[in-house]
């Protein structure tokens, strides 16, 4: 199992590295993994904090690579983790997942965001 989610992470690194776009949208809501992996560093880098609660629904998502990014994205705006692993399975994410939900909701509605500004612009 860890080798398949491995060899989805390399993947989708190679393809944001390759620089192939589908020409939507680069932000953190984009359902293509091309502008939303692109999107979650940049945001990350600028450390901000207004695309938190998508990068907390991410942590959910089927794509390995998208939950990858979406922890990483977490840890180096908030500093937290929670003992989430992007490689464990549903079941064995599900706690972590739940203190990450419960720490969101515990954030003033200002640092949860009010709309999809998760585009890479954004300060």
């Amino acid at each position: 199992m860890r080798r398949s989610v491995a060899k989805a992470v390399v993947a989708a690194l190679a393809s944001v590295g390759a620089g192939c776009s589908s020409g939507g949208p680069r932000t953190v809501y984009n359902p293509d993994p091309t502008e939303k992996i692109p999107a979650i560093v940049r945001a990350a880098q600028a450390r901000n904090a207004r695309v938190v609660p998508p990068l907390v629904k991410d942590l959910d998502s089927e794509d390995p690579a998208i939950r990858f990014y979406a922890i990483r994205g977490l840890r180096d705006i908030t500093g937290e983790e929670f003992g989430y692993r992007y490689y464990d399975d549903e079941m064995r994410r599900g706690p972590a997942l739940e203190k990450w939900k419960k720490w969101l909701a515990n954030q003033p509605k200002s640092a949860r965001g009010t709309g999809q500004n998760g585009t890479t612009n954004a300060p």
